[in-house]
């Protein structure tokens, strides 16, 4: 069905601004509706089903043929006191209707009756009872059929409503300049002894510095993340903001799960040290001096991830196997072991890729940075980065970043013990999420389904969906952010963890994107979690920045058959983009690929260390199962900077045909792609197709593809 596009886009701009009409304070702002089943007696076609008048997303709709009557109703679940019911038409909308009630959908009763009615967006003050809600019309105002953006039903549960903002709670802790040094620094002390070594301990803090100097280092520990308050990074100061790796006998490939962000560094000695792995990012930092990015002792790091960050001096990756930075200046870089990327970064090294391993992208196509929080006056706020094309250097080089200020106050601020029901009262309220601190258990599913919807974590906190739920969905709507959290699958297998737009949805978000930065995902580790798909990703323009997924091969609850998944990352929406790509040892394809024009800048993977044989780590009849996959069906993907890894601990004879698997077209085309076999246990029998390789044996010497085809 064509519509004239003025009209609709009035349509949408009547919508975004209208309000409910007043109403009595027992009704609920919570929409009942919302993603509950829906029947209609017609579809105008299968992209006009009734349940797209449920989703929340203002971008789908009901449309029926074209005759009268025609009906749209909703099965609320259970039978509720009705007190309002909204309807937001498309441009063919109904001009006679009545809003019915019923106890079982087959007798109905009538609680308002609506006559002249001209469409656009009105809300409905009713009285009745009823499981379902029907909407019956009987003469239409065009003559095309009755077509609606959205359905909504509010009940009587006595009105509460959700306070915005509060305080952090316990797990953050706020330092004032006007503190003496070594009280602080007593409190950090006193924190990281607890977290140093706590890989899978339950602890989760928050550090933040309101604006001002701070002679103190923070040494950061498991689940702890570093916060400047300031508006930029230069409005906070100390002297360090460390990791290094004592605690694992100087081997830095485990120091994972903590992060740092919006503060400058004065180092004692001219050089901070961030001896990481994965899942440790280091956003909008100013290192007033040199950055080491390897353990004391020059061990072995797994790292990392830099994004808007300036470096005044040179940063020595030196041990680091792999690293990525992002939209940043640095004032020069030292080594490469296996794969080192770079996009948008001024002072980065040129290309050179395979000796020595750096690529380099002279800007970041789409970037948009994390959401952090901050301090306007006296009041806390969440600054939201603007959207960025073809970065170079960071975003507050030329003043403050831009973008958008979001008090606190339009936040429900989430302490772990809260119910998912009173997390989706929240968001059905319009407020955003800010989790502090802790661990969430989940016994539904998170539903984000309002536009520019943020989501923001501090501490890594931690989401857990109990009995095999979903942790959190978010529908096809524009500019939705989730931030800085962890989702750890639960004991009952979940079909997938994060669910991000709609299936066979394909909506233009080019000009707000939705953004996952720092979400991260756990499969087993501190018990034995359990997931088909780690993450699904249905959102056209999504832009993944940033995430570690990952099936874990260490801790509590781990083998084969004891937190099995699948797959990591599947991604079904077109033009996603992802920078700074980390998924890992699932038992399929760690990333899946089936919508078109994707781009990856940065992969880093390992394979399962666990399949018991061969046997068991076939793909039919082709040897294990790539590390990346682009379906045969895409005419259009591109890839820099990917690397995968392979360490078969349990049967070190298992070979894999090819690291990544692609169709061969003219649109699909990768750079800087290897592949290593860690001492030899395994082997690679090609890097991409059967192009590249073979690698294998003790000596740990990548076999490289500089370009494909």
């Amino acid at each position: 069905m064509k519509r004239p596009i003025l009209a609709l886009l009035a349509l949408l701009s009547a919508y975004a601004v209208s309000t409910p009409a007043a109403h009595a304070v027992a009704c609920s702002t919570t929409n009942a509706a919302l993603n509950r089943p829906a029947t209609a007696s017609s579809t105008e076609g299968g992209a006009f089903t009734a349940a797209m008048a449920v989703d929340g997303n203002a971008g789908t709709r009901w449309s029926s043929a074209f005759s009268d009557p025609q009906w749209i109703q909703v099965d609320l679940g259970s039978s509720k006191t009705v007190c309002r019911v909204g309807l937001r038409w498309e441009a063919a909308y109904g001009k006679d209707f009545t809003i019915q009630a019923s106890p079982d959908g087959t007798s109905w009763t009538t609680l308002r009756a609506v006559t002249g009615a001209t469409g656009g967006t009105a809300s409905y003050d009713v009285a009745g009872s009823g499981r379902y809600v029907r909407v019956h019309g009987t003469a239409r105002g065009t003559g095309y059929g009755y077509s609606l953006w959205e359905l909504t039903v509010n009940t009587d549960d006595g009105g509460t409503q959700l306070p915005g903002g509060g305080d952090l709670g316990p797990n953050v802790k706020v330092f004032d300049p006007s503190m003496p040094a070594s009280t602080i620094q007593s409190q950090i002390d006193q924190i990281f002894t607890q977290q140093e070594a706590a890989q899978f301990g339950l602890g989760r803090h928050a550090l933040m510095f309101k604006p001002g100097r701070y002679d103190v280092n923070v040494n950061t520990g498991f689940y702890t993340s570093v916060h400047g308050l300031g508006r930029n990074p230069d409005d906070v100061t100390v002297k360090g903001v460390s990791v290094d790796a004592g605690w694992f006998n100087g081997n830095a490939t485990q120091n994972f799960w903590r992060a740092t962000e919006n503060l400058a560094v004065e180092p004692y000695d001219g050089t901070n040290r961030w001896a990481v792995a994965q899942a440790a990012p280091f956003r909008r930092m100013h290192i007033r001096g040199a950055l080491n990015l390897a353990p004391s002792g020059y061990g072995w790091a797994s790292g990392g991830y830099i994004a808007d960050s300036k470096i005044d001096g040179q940063v020595g990756s030196y041990s680091q196997q792999q690293w990525y930075t992002r939209d940043s200046a640095i004032g020069g870089w030292s080594n490469s072991v296996w794969n080192m990327t770079f996009s948008g970064v001024q002072g980065a090294p040129a290309t050179s890729f395979p000796e020595p391993r750096y690529t380099t992208l002279d800007t970041t196509p789409v970037s948009r940075e994390k959401p952090y929080l901050y301090l306007d006056g006296q009041d806390y706020a969440v600054f939201v980065p603007g959207k960025r094309v073809n970065a170079r250097g960071v975003s507050w080089a030329d003043g403050p970043t831009p973008g958008t200020s979001v008090p606190l106050s339009r936040f429900y601020v989430a302490k772990p013990g809260v119910t998912a029901a009173t997390l989706n009262q929240a968001l059905a309220q319009g407020l955003h999420l800010l989790f502090t601190p802790g661990i969430y258990q989940l016994d539904q599913t998170v539903e984000i389904n309002r536009a520019d919807t943020i989501v923001l974590g501090l501490g890594l906190a931690t989401l857990v969906p109990r009995n095999g739920v979903v942790a959190m969905r978010v529908a096809d709507v524009d500019g939705v952010k989730l931030a800085g959290f962890l989702i750890d699958a639960g004991l009952v297998n979940s079909p997938v963890l994060l669910e991000v737009g709609r299936p066979g949805a394909h909506t233009d978000h080019s000009a707000n994107p939705i953004t996952l930065q720092d979400v991260f995902v756990r499969i087993g580790g501190q018990f034995a979690g359990k997931a088909t798909v780690s993450v699904a990703v249905h959102a056209d323009d999504t832009v993944i920045d940033h995430t570690w997924i990952w099936r874990a091969d260490h801790g509590e609850g781990v083998g084969w058959d004891v937190n099995p998944a699948d797959y990591g990352l599947r991604v079904h929406g077109d033009d996603v983009l992802a920078t700074g790509l980390f998924v890992e040892h699932y038992k399929k394809y760690n990333v899946e690929w089936f919508g078109e024009r994707g781009r990856t800048i940065f992969f880093q993977n390992e394979l399962p260390y666990d399949p018991p044989s061969q046997a068991a780590y076939m793909n039919g009849s082709t040897k294990g199962w790539a590390a990346y996959k682009v379906a045969d069906s895409v005419n259009t993907h591109e890839g820099w900077g990917m690397g995968s890894y392979c360490v078969f601990t349990s049967d070190p004879t298992i070979e894999v045909d090819r690291g990544f698997e692609v169709p061969v077209k003219p649109g699909v085309r990768f750079h800087s792609l290897l592949a290593v076999s860690l001492g030899g246990k395994g082997r690679y029998n090609h890097v991409i197709n059967n192009t590249g390789g073979p690698a294998q044996g003790v000596e740990t010497v990548p076999a490289t593809v500089t370009s494909f085809p």
